[in-house]
């Protein structure tokens, strides 16, 4: 089984995320460094940042980056104007920082928390791919045995995290 040093995780600090970084560090052992990218969300980021350092992740090891010029230009670029592939476009820019910040910091592996649902774990695994053929990539969703709301919630509150009401 593979057993990642370091992972950068595609990080939101909702419910889902937060419940994949603790479970990257129980499972694993592992190093976890978080990517955020800001969208356009605003508030939600520093709630984001202190949640993560409230999960033990070093200051250095927090990464908010602005990207919603990037965003854009890309959306232009690709849809022509046209129309708004938003998630689409999205993904592949989150996985392209996740892996430029993996090879940063020396990670061996990204991991995001599409479920499944949808093309998104698709977007993020053959962005990822195709920037670097040897990172891998952790799907806790297809990994591990937390199935519902309910069985989230039960992790969070055995582990401590903290989760909006």
């Amino acid at each position: 089984m593979f057993k990642p040093k370091k992972v950068v995780l595609a990080y939101s600090g909702g419910l889902d995320t937060s419940i994949i970084l603790k479970w990257l560090q129980a499972e694993y052992g592992c190093e976890v460094i978080t990517f955020t990218a800001d969208l356009g969300q605003g508030e939600e980021l520093e709630p984001a940042k202190q949640k993560a350092l409230l999960m033990g992740i070093k200051p250095e090891n927090i990464h908010i980056v602005d990207v919603r010029e990037e965003f854009v230009r890309e959306a232009e670029v690709l849809c022509g104007g046209v129309g708004l592939l938003g998630t689409a476009i999205a993904r592949r820019l989150i996985s392209q920082h996740l892996v430029q910040i993996a090879h940063r910091h020396g990670a061996d592996a990204v991991a995001h928390g599409a479920t499944g649902k949808g093309n998104d774990q698709v977007r993020f695994e053959l962005s990822a791919a195709a920037l670097d053929p040897a990172i891998r990539v952790i799907a806790p969703w297809r990994l591990w045995d937390l199935t519902s709301r309910t069985k989230l919630l039960e992790f969070a509150e055995a582990h401590q995290i903290p989760i909006a009401k």
